[in-house]
């Protein structure tokens, strides 16, 4: 009995279809369908009725997951146990990362641990959505958010706060007139994420005050997209500052209001709950640690989502 073949269809079931399924699990979709089929072959039964539009259970099939599923949880988290307790690190290690921090934090880790450990496999899906960690498989979901997710079986960890700030193109500024107060960033555009509601902003004298971002010239979950309209003078990004050095550096952005403090980005690392954290999970997240520390240590990290 081949039972990576009863695994293959239970990711099947849960990611809703064969596309979905191969792209988590790293298989090609014709390799999925083909277990599908020797699994039925080999218990006569049909498990999944294929439709163009989308996948159905039969009853044989419902049942059999409903069954089954929980044998394979429950057999990945002994699994984890057992890595957790030898200390080694090695297997395949598991992240869902917005973009931008995908790009700039998490990947430059994720390089040099793989460096440093032979036997360690790392994988980084990258985009917005923020999904359950336990539900999806993941070892780690990082997620912008700004107060820990009620949902059980979830431990939330804050490993980033980036420090943000107000920029613009020099014509922009040239055209508009250089803003003195958060009074006068009323009659520019904003370039915004799709969260933004407001900005919360900290005046010298320590008062915060919040500005409007709900009509924005411009709105994307991408930082890239919103920095490349910025550089063109399509309004004010807040962005985290270093996403910005080289624009800064250059000449093509200034920043705006300098002596105002922006609400910083919080970023939160979010693990299934476990009575032994993988010992690949500890070392990624001490690493990110220390990545966190030592580009703070010089000046700020690099981009984030926001």
């Amino acid at each position: 009995m081949d039972w990576r073949d009863w695994e293959l269809f239970c990711e099947v079931v849960q990611h809703g279809g064969f596309s979905a399924a191969a792209r988590v699990v790293g298989h090609p979709k014709s390799s999925l369908s083909a277990a599908v089929q020797r699994l039925e072959s080999s218990l006569g039964l049909r498990l999944i009725e294929r439709t163009t539009r989308h996948l159905r259970l039969t009853d044989a099939g419902e049942t059999i997951y409903r069954r089954v599923k929980p044998l394979f949880t429950a057999l990945h988290d002994t699994h984890s146990e057992a890595m957790a307790m030898s200390g080694s690190i090695a297997g395949t290690l598991r992240i869902k990362s917005p973009y931008e921090f995908g790009a700039h934090h998490a990947g430059p880790v994720a390089c040099e641990l793989m460096s440093r450990y032979p036997d360690l496999a790392i994988r980084i899906d990258v985009e917005h959505e923020i999904v359950s960690p336990v539900v999806e498989h993941y070892d780690i979901v990082f997620a912008m958010i700004e107060t820990p997710l009620p949902s059980a079986g979830i431990v939330t960890k804050r490993v980033f706060s980036l420090e943000r700030g107000l920029f613009a193109a020099p014509a922009l500024l040239d055209r508009l007139g250089e803003p003195r107060g958060i009074e006068d960033l009323s009659r520019f555009p904003l370039l915004t994420a799709p969260t933004d509601a407001s900005w919360a902003i900290t005046t010298p004298a320590g008062a915060t005050e919040y500005l409007p971002a709900d009509k924005a010239r411009l709105t994307s979950s991408n930082a890239h997209i919103r920095l490349h309209a910025a550089l063109e003078g399509h309004g004010i990004l807040r962005v985290t500052a270093s996403y910005t050095r080289a624009a800064v550096e250059t000449g093509s952005l200034r920043r705006v209001l300098p002596d105002h403090v922006c609400e910083p980005l919080n970023v939160h690392a979010l693990l299934p709950a476990r009575q032994f954290v993988p010992a690949r999970v500890r070392c990624f997240l001490e690493a990110m640690e220390e990545h966190a520390h030592g580009g703070q240590a010089d000046q700020a990290p690099s981009s984030a989502a926001d």
